[in-house]
């Protein structure tokens, strides 16, 4: 706890420094674009991040909803915006494959990144009558057998990607079933019309502790606290992060010193125990990756969408 305390006053005062070193910013609202409805998964989670940062402000961050064109329309207005560091937005993997797939001109790149904020890792899920019980029998099946497993997606979205991501790592194939959501994916597979899905814990957790469906791997860095027993990807020999990243930008040309008010306020909001809690109920966990380090994962996985581009369009 006291450990906790000192992280949190830590960032406090970072936040605080930078504010003052950023001559009086900021000085009025900064507004916060989530290119998605209200009530959703990033709506739900980035209204958490934002009254964490207003802790750290001395101003309020209140939430924009811009739904549209599979979340790449507010992303669009966002690139309009003045880089005053007055407008910021929320980005995740799932616009790096709709620019790779063609859904929108936007990338990443089109902004400047500031901090990711949260992680919800992703696991390989399957029935627990599966004819595989572990992530190597899995493979050991997928290669002996190409293309019979059956795979749940969103076609074109981020769990197409993850799983495009562990065919290339695995060397085998799969085939493909669409869905419009990750609820729909674990029913299908619960209903056996498919072997496999991209699942996480919101979704799938309690009918892995009820034994319906099984985990095989989890592709967060570290072992999910929830589901101990589950291997990470990379304990498995396999360089993969699977997992649903969330994070905020600005537009190109803001200031540098601006950015590092507000990295120094989403450092602080992911260093808060209350804010880091409310997050973890509603199905993420705090992941904070500075300026540099959210930009480092965005080019790594905007190489690794544009490298499989031709399986997600498959």
């Amino acid at each position: 706890m006291l450990r906790r305390s000192f992280l949190v006053a830590t960032a406090l005062a970072l936040a605080w420094t930078c504010t003052a070193q950023a001559q009086d910013y900021p000085a009025q609202p900064i507004e916060f674009i989530v290119p998605w409805s209200p009530g959703g998964g990033s709506d739900t989670l980035m209204r958490i991040a934002a009254s964490g940062m207003e802790k750290a402000l001395p101003v309020a961050v209140p939430v924009i909803n811009m739904p549209g064109a599979s979340g790449t329309r507010g992303l669009k207005e966002a690139t309009t915006r003045e880089p005053d560091g007055y407008t910021i937005a929320q980005v995740h993997d799932g616009l790096l494959v709709s620019h790779r797939t063609g859904l929108t001109e936007v990338n990443w790149d089109d902004f400047e990144p500031v901090a990711q904020i949260t992680s919800s890792p992703q696991f390989l899920t399957v029935r627990n009558d599966a004819p595989f019980t572990t992530f190597e029998d899995f493979v050991a099946y997928a290669s002996d057998n190409p293309g019979e497993i059956r795979v749940g997606v969103t076609l074109a979205g981020v769990p197409h990607l993850h799983s495009a991501m562990i065919e290339d790592a695995a060397g085998v194939s799969f085939s493909y079933v669409g869905y419009e959501g990750t609820g729909e994916r674990i029913r299908g597979l619960l209903g056996g019309t498919i072997d496999a899905a991209i699942g996480d814990v919101a979704s799938a957790g309690e009918f892995v502790k009820n034994g319906d469906l099984r985990f095989l791997a989890v592709g967060s860095p570290e072992r999910n606290p929830q589901f101990p027993e589950v291997p990470t990807f990379q304990e498995l020999g396999h360089d993969l992060e699977l997992s649903v990243n969330r994070g905020i930008v600005v537009p190109l040309g803001t200031p540098e010193e601006r950015i590092a008010v507000l990295a120094a306020a989403a450092e602080a909001a992911a260093a808060d125990p209350e804010t880091a809690e409310r997050l973890r109920n509603a199905g993420a966990v705090v992941q904070y990756r500075d300026p540099e380090g959210w930009r480092a994962y965005l080019e790594k996985l905007d190489a690794t969408a544009q490298r499989l581009v031709d399986k997600l369009e498959s």
